[in-house]
């Protein structure tokens, strides 16, 4: 159920920094209407660690009522007990699954790890989805400990944002006999991911141009690889030009430009620099996105 191509969506913010429901709805409809087969909220890309527990399980009831595809809820933290918490809210606001990033800050050895989501994937009876980023938690979580997680029924993917093809490559050879999968949790190595045997990816240049990257996505799990290499560099521009600052800086201000809801940032983060703003125009007109 997670194949494909999941925006990880922004949260669109009013101007009295409160949750635009208009604004992610509209969102959400804008990313099915370019053929997503679902969507995150709550994630990095949400600005998940700004949001308080009740708009947290706002914006994922919002996104349960109004998708047509999968809902993908970011329920994580670094405290076993949040987690707990918001997960179990998610399956019963009817999401499709969960996806739970590893401790940041608390670096809990692989006993710790491995009790951390065990505990996860047994008091919430939904699909688990890891989450390593080790950009953003500092730390990265071992091959060892994924395979073991990866033989839990529920927890049946992970999104690998490690940034290191050898590891991914490791992870799929390693949980071949397991109902577990591999999804790309950086826009710039879909293409690769896929072609080693991952499902599909948590995006967030999908936010943006969701049809042109499921079109990519989906021409690389049917093995066309030639037309999925050709969309890989078409969105090239754009992908790094998403990522010149800290995400999800450049992705709100690109929704923006194009017409979407996204309204400000919440602080600490700051809007986009003017030089890396101009590098986004260039490449939002470059793909059409722009007149």
């Amino acid at each position: 159920m997670f194949e494909g191509v999941l925006p990880a969506l922004i949260t669109p913010f009013t101007k009295d920094n409160t949750i635009d429901i208009s604004g992610l709805k509209q969102n959400i409809r804008y990313a099915e209407e370019g053929g997503v087969s679902g969507i995150v909220a709550c994630g990095t890309t949400g600005e998940s660690a700004t949001l308080s527990t009740v708009e947290h399980k706002k914006v994922i009831n919002t996104a349960v009522e109004c998708a047509n595809v999968p809902v993908i809820a970011g329920t994580g933290s670094n405290n076993t007990v949040e987690a707990v918490e918001l997960t179990k809210h998610a399956a019963d606001a009817g999401a499709g699954g969960a996806l739970i990033i590893s401790p940041y800050y608390n670096k809990p050895n692989n006993a710790g790890l491995i009790r951390h989501f065990t505990a996860v994937a047994e008091a919430a009876d939904i699909p688990i989805i890891l989450y390593n980023v080790p950009s953003r938690t500092g730390q990265d979580i071992p091959l060892e400990v994924i395979v073991e997680l990866a033989k839990i029924d529920n927890i049946v993917a992970i999104k690998e944002a490690s940034g290191s093809i050898p590891k991914i490559s490791d992870i799929i050879e390693s949980t071949v006999d397991e109902d577990f999968s591999v999804i790309c949790g950086e826009d710039g190595l879909t293409y690769p991911i896929v072609a080693l045997g991952g499902v599909g990816v948590i995006s967030v240049v999908a936010n943006v141009v969701p049809n042109i990257m499921s079109e990519m996505v989906e021409a690389a799990l049917k093995g066309d690889m030639a037309a999925a290499r050709k969309k890989h560099y078409e969105l090239a521009p754009l992908t790094r030009a998403l990522f010149t600052e800290t995400n999800p800086i450049p992705v709100k201000r690109a929704m923006e430009m194009i017409g979407m809801p996204s309204g400000p940032l919440r602080a600490p983060l700051a809007p986009i620099l003017p030089e890396n703003e101009r590098i986004l125009e260039e490449a939002l007109r470059g793909i059409g996105c722009l007149k």
